[in-house]
């Protein structure tokens, strides 16, 4: 008895073994070559789903016409599940040679060794030169050595989409400033046709937009002063929050004390309202309901004094893992999908900004207004983008579950814009502290 339990143990192990390689769907990566003869790389998409899966699945069949020594293993993984995935894989092996990243998961998994900087090959590669600077500059911020984790392929923009047909019968232009913005907003309400300029983000997700607003409008550019300080609450940023706020229930309705994403798309395209805070991503649900006709997408307005500051918004790319055996062959895959054909298609597919400036004046970018105008304004060089520290493990937590119900208390009068601000200044500036502290700066 004892003798077959021993001639069946391996047997077992390795069915064992080969379990955990199928859940963690990164296994035999590290060999040179399949069944095939071919080099073989395992690629996990980050967003895998209905709406990006097919997008990667064309790309890595162009990929693989291109290179046909090599065969690219794909691999769908729910946003939702993405970092638990990749902590999961990093913990216990099994990670894949090359994968979807973005800006939100990238400082956890340098900080984990879990990626090669390409710094030196994307150099020498046919994309250099060929990167956006602001989009590079988000990526490089994120980590303590300011080096390129990641190829990036995309990003989004914070925009105010607004009501053309609303403009065109009040005589009033997109407002190119805060100033001509307030003044808009008044002019297009009108309660007794249940009519509201806009509507404010007060509920989940209310915090970067009311920031947007809020730099915007101040011109301030960085998150942290020199010394490390936040800047959140310096007095321009107050005054800024204080004509924000000053909104609510007299250009606004009352309901938007509540309102997240879905909410605020009920709003404005149910007729509502004038402008809706939100993204380029929500241009089809605006266009379904409303028409090409009637809705179009502005930049966030330029401050009084000129400076037109943005928000970062999250990078995504292809990462090249160090425990691969075939980075070259990873490499040559993160920069294929990021090259000007496959950049292209990748972006109006998903409908975000390419990373890759050859794209800018394709056809189908510049036929559709919002990502045209998108693009022109994160291509001008005058453009101030203030960095979102994604590097501090601290800022989801801040920026969510800490302060989201206190910017209702501010909207509802119970607290100040100034004692809301110096809250979050102070977590932030202690945040940042440690971080200094952990990473020996």
């Amino acid at each position: 008895m004892i003798g077959r339990r021993s001639r069946r143990l391996p047997a077992v192990l390795s069915a064992l073994a080969t379990a955990t390689c199928l859940t963690l769907a990164g296994c035999g990566s590290g060999s040179d070559s399949g069944s095939s003869g071919k080099t073989e790389l395992t690629f996990w998409d980050d967003n895998g789903g209905e709406a990006r899966t097919p997008v990667w699945k064309h790309m890595i069949a162009e990929f693989e016409k291109a290179n046909p020594t090599i065969k690219v293993n794909y691999v769908g993984i729910p946003i939702a599940q993405a970092q638990q995935k990749y902590d999961t894989a990093i913990a216990g092996g099994g990670l894949p040679d090359v994968g979807g990243v973005s800006t939100a998961m990238l400082a956890n998994l340098v900080a984990q060794k879990a990626l090669d900087p390409l710094d030196d090959k994307i150099a020498a590669s046919s994309l250099n030169g060929k990167l956006n600077a602001q989009v590079t500059a988000t990526v490089k911020g994120t980590v303590p050595d300011g080096k390129l984790y990641m190829v990036p392929m995309s990003t989004n923009m914070g925009v105010f989409w607004y009501r053309t047909d609303w403009f065109k019968e009040a005589g009033i232009e997109p407002p190119a400033t805060w100033s001509e913005f307030f003044t808009a907003v008044e002019k297009l309400t009108d309660t007794s046709k249940n009519r509201y300029g806009f509507t404010i983000r007060g509920g989940a997700g209310s915090i970067a937009q009311m920031l947007e607003v809020v730099y915007g409008q101040s011109g301030i550019t960085e998150i942290f002063d020199a010394s490390g300080k936040a800047t959140v609450n310096d007095p321009r940023n107050v005054a800024a929050l204080e004509k924000l706020t000053g909104l609510y229930k007299k250009v606004t309705p009352e309901a938007d004390l509540n309102n997240d994403y879905v909410k605020m798309v009920a709003q404005f395209d149910g007729g509502n309202i004038a402008v809706m805070q939100h993204n380029l991503g929500s241009y089809n649900d605006h266009v379904k309901t409303l028409g090409k006709d009637k809705v179009a997408a502005m930049a966030v307005p330029k401050s009084d004094s000129g400076v037109h500051a943005i928000l970062s918004n999250p990078v995504t790319g292809v990462g090249v893992f160090a425990t691969g055996e075939k980075k070259d062959a990873a490499f040559k895959f993160a920069e294929f999908v990021a090259s000007k054909a496959m950049n292209s298609y990748w972006a109006e597919k998903t409908g975000v900004l390419p990373a890759n400036t050859d794209v800018n004046g394709e056809p189908w970018l510049t036929s559709l207004q919002h990502i045209d105008m998108a693009t022109k304004v994160l291509n001008d060089p005058a453009t101030k983008v203030v960095q979102l520290p994604y590097h501090l493990p601290e800022f989801n937590s801040i920026t969510k579950a800490e302060t989201e119900p206190l910017f209702q208390k501010v909207l509802l009068g119970e607290m100040t814009a100034k004692a809301f601000l110096d809250e979050m200044a102070n977590k932030l500036t202690a945040a940042q502290a440690a971080y200094k502290q952990r990473n020996g700066g």
